[in-house]
């Protein structure tokens, strides 16, 4: 049976209960994961047969004595009884004492917190997340108003300053760090033990890197609703039955609890709308989780959500006024922001978003991030070109071949082996410059215009401080069809 695709732009995927759910990944990068085997010791409760042989000898020993002391055989059976229901109360007890120390630990929401970022408040540390002057502070406090506070680095960010606050295994060398991304990760882990329904965005245009492969270790067993971001900035004639197709496939094979694909835009609304009726027939009373890998849209997916659900329902609108911050810098949110958007029950919380060390965004400098976002339609860049940039002179009739191309400092592709009229193009941000090359000058050329021509890095000072391109990959296109374009999707 053929999964179920979008039948228009608007509509989302439904899935078969039947299938599975999981991520295609065709990047080339192999990714080898070795299967872990898990041991599981049983809690069965214990009958007084199967305590321990002391324990029943103990229970069951027959009393001393002969002649007429010597018990009958009904008192016996009264002692076995009496003797079984003390050991069945003393289990009762023990498995109650096991109960609750099982507890799970949720959301703090006794703690005051900025309502952008969702860091805890604080007046000591001026350049820290959650900062507010004493006297704001105390006058809120007073009349219970804390919740309507916005920290200052959230309002420099609502300026357009990059402020970045996350550091290492996937945040940021630039700036001050406050928070590690693995302890934004140890936030989100009470998640998997908590009856909830998972909003869970992932980038279109960077669906691989943004997807979190391991979302079950956050996500658990609860039912998640998949959300593609940003489709309005796909090229324009993008068929987007097609994309959904793509999308369906790429999470087909991962054990996931999908319940609905949904292809959106926070900019321009499209896709929102299935996505809040979604929400509201799956909810049923439980809390909504929006998740997902830094930058990929959370806060600006849900200031859209609430705009879609304001007009039906009373508390979305009240809560427009105190929505999280939307920043180009991934790592905005340091805390769960709880947002009190449903009448019915239930609350919906932004989350911190998953920093992952893999992706160009957690190597470039906090100044070069805006860089890296695209801000309108991606358009493609292709060489060779006609001689209006200055390449048609580069390449002769054997082509790209022999040449190295550069996109900024971040990437260099060394063309082994192609046909002389083969055509690359590059869709990315406009503001990644690319380069040509050719190969047997391209290690001179990188090492003098890194952080120049080269960007980004952006400036000489960060360039001696960059990396360098580490990884190596061989990479081979299959034209199936001469009439059709060949594709790589790393």
């Amino acid at each position: 049976m053929a999964l179920k695709t979008l039948s228009t732009f608007l509509s989302p995927l439904s899935l078969p209960k039947h299938y599975t759910l999981s991520i295609f990944n065709p990047v080339s990068l192999n990714i080898y994961r070795k299967s872990t085997p898990l041991s599981c010791k049983s809690t069965h409760s214990h009958s007084p047969s199967q305590l321990p042989l002391s324990d029943t000898k103990l229970l069951s020993s027959e009393p001393e004595g002969t002649g007429a002391a010597s018990p009958t055989r009904g008192d016996r059976f009264l002692e076995r009884q009496q003797a079984d229901e003390a050991a069945k109360l003393l289990i009762k007890e023990i498995k109650k004492t096991k109960k609750k120390t099982k507890k799970v630990l949720k959301v703090n929401t006794a703690t005051a917190c900025c309502y952008g970022c969702g860091a805890p408040l604080q007046t000591s540390e001026v350049d820290a997340p959650g900062y507010v002057d004493m006297g704001t502070y105390e006058l809120k406090k007073k009349h219970h108003q804390l919740r309507t506070i916005l920290c200052g680095r959230c309002r420099l960010l609502s300026h357009g300053h990059m402020i970045t606050a996350v550091g290492g295994n996937g945040g940021y060398s630039g700036g001050k760090q406050f928070v590690s991304a693995d302890e934004l990760r140890e936030k989100l882990s009470h998640l998997r033990h908590e009856k909830a329904l998972i909003v869970k965005l992932v980038d279109i245009v960077d669906f691989n890197g943004s997807f979190l492969s391991r979302v079950r270790d956050l996500a658990g067993a609860n039912p998640i609703i998949l959300v593609v971001t940003k489709v309005d900035l796909l090229p324009k004639g993008t068929d987007f039955n097609c994309v959904g197709d793509w999308v369906v496939e790429a999470i087909t094979k991962k054990k996931l609890n999908v319940l609905s694909v949904h292809l959106t835009s926070s900019k321009s609304l499209v896709g929102i709308a299935g996505v809040a009726s979604e929400i509201q027939k799956e909810k049923k009373g439980r809390d909504v989780y929006i998740l997902g890998s830094a930058n990929v849209g959370k806060s600006a997916f849900i200031s859209a959500l609430l705009k879609m659900m304001a007009q039906r329902d009373p508390a979305a609108a009240a809560a427009q006024k105190y929505k999280p911050i939307q920043s180009a810098v991934p790592g905005t949110t340091l805390g769960p922001i709880q947002i009190d958007a449903f009448l019915g029950g239930g609350k919906l919380y932004d989350t911190p978003g998953v920093h992952l060390h893999h992706r160009q965004a957690a190597v470039v400098h906090s100044e070069d991030l805006p860089i890296l976002a695209p801000q309108s339609r991606l358009r493609g860049q292709s060489f060779p070109v006609s001689s209006k940039n200055g390449m048609a002179g580069k390449f002769n009739s054997n082509g790209l071949n022999g040449f190295s191309i550069f996109w900024g400092g971040l990437v260099r592709i060394d063309v082994l082996k192609v046909l002389p009229e083969t055509c690359l193009t590059f869709y990315g941000p406009k503001k990644l410059p690319i380069h040509a090359v050719p190969t047997h000058e391209a290690d001179e050329f990188y090492k003098k215009e890194l952080g120049v021509l080269l960007t980004p890095p952006t400036g000489k000072d960060r360039a001696g401080e960059w990396r360098g391109l580490e990884t190596v990959q061989q990479l081979q296109i299959n034209f199936e069809d001469a009439e059709r374009t060949g594709v790589d999707h790393h």
